[in-house]
């Protein structure tokens, strides 16, 4: 099994809502790893069909839920609750892990039904947090997917995707491949109290420029956009310059929007770290709304508009290549 390789200095048994076997619960002598717990469970699939492909995607696949990045606006902190766990700590702090993921993976696209149709990865939650060094099930799932001759479209906001560049350099040469870097922010404060477990912002933007030279398409995205927090001009500019300099072939921003639980957790984190800023947000997302009204986010949006103009002809601007799933979907 996977784990024999690592240093662990706890395990146990747990029964997760939705697996039939009980977890493996195991915990990392590694300071990333202090006071997490993960949760080895056998999947029964891995990849999830979305219905109607109205984010750009008819597939997908999660090889963790939860998130050791901690960001506090995530949205797919809502998930977690059908776990049994909360949408606060524990989303940070109870990861579950599809130890047999590659495995299920293989056998699923040998089937004769599969169409080979775009496969997203990093919808729900990176698959390239912290522990994904330890299980390293990118890697086989890359190769599966090639393999069946799958398209790929990974979101990470992790540079420890460029462990896997030769496999995408390789596979790009055969089908269609973008590996997308999340960046909201360059602010040092804002980073820190928004994403606090995240990889460095400029280690992301230059992986992008890696990916680029390696002949990858990839691109950068502005999101979500926090009203107050990290949507001023002054602070999207810098990544919108950052972005054209390594090349990017993508660049999009996204408005944050508010969703149940993940509302709870942000105006947790806004009564805690921003209490000024409380109001504000209490008339944008008034009524329990999850989105604001489109006049606000196109305001909010305005400073990504048109960041190509001006690129040059050796490296273009070519937005209807990018094939990530829709930002609105990815927080």
């Amino acid at each position: 099994m996977r784990w024999k390789l690592q240093t662990v200095e706890q395990e146990e048994k747990s029964r997760l809502p939705g697996f039939a076997e009980d977890a493996v619960v195991r915990t990392f002598d590694a300071p990333e790893a202090l006071g997490i717990r993960f949760h080895e469970v056998r999947a029964k699939s891995a990849l999830n069909h979305v219905p109607g492909g109205r984010f750009g995607f008819d597939w997908t696949i999660n090889l963790y839920r939860g998130c050791t990045h901690a960001c506090t606006y995530c949205f797919a902190r809502r998930t977690h609750v059908y776990l049994d766990f909360d949408a606060g700590r524990d989303f940070e702090r109870e990861i579950v892990v599809k130890v047999n993921a590659p495995e299920v993976l293989r056998a699923e696209l040998s089937r004769p039904s599969w169409k080979r149709e775009l496969v997203a990865i990093g919808t729900n939650t990176d698959p390239y947090q912290w522990v994904e060094s330890r299980y390293r099930m990118m890697p086989e799932v890359i190769a599966a997917l090639e393999q069946a001759q799958t398209p790929i479209s990974v979101l990470t906001k992790s540079p420890l995707l460029l462990r896997d560049i030769d496999l995408y350099e390789r596979m790009a040469k055969r089908l269609p491949v973008t590996v997308n870097l999340s960046v909201p922010t360059l602010d040092e404060k804002v980073w820190r109290a928004t994403e606090p477990h995240t990889p460095h912002p400029s280690a992301r933007l230059d992986a992008v420029g890696e990916l680029r030279r390696r002949g990858i398409e990839s691109g950068v995205l502005i999101a979500p956009l926090m009203p107050g927090i990290n949507d001023a001009p002054e602070q999207v500019e810098p990544i919108v310059e950052r972005a054209r300099a390594a090349g990017a072939t993508f660049v999009g921003g996204v408005a944050l929007h508010l969703r149940d639980e993940v509302r709870d957790v942000f105006f947790g984190w806004l009564q805690a770290k921003r209490p000024d800023l409380l109001p504000r947000y209490e008339e944008l997302y008034a009524g329990g709304r999850a989105y604001m009204r489109p006049a606000e986010r196109k305001r909010t949006t305005s400073a990504v508009k048109g960041w190509g103009r001006g690129r040059s002809r050796r490296n273009p601007v070519r937005p209807a290549e990018f094939s990530g799933p829709r930002q609105s979907q990815l927080f």
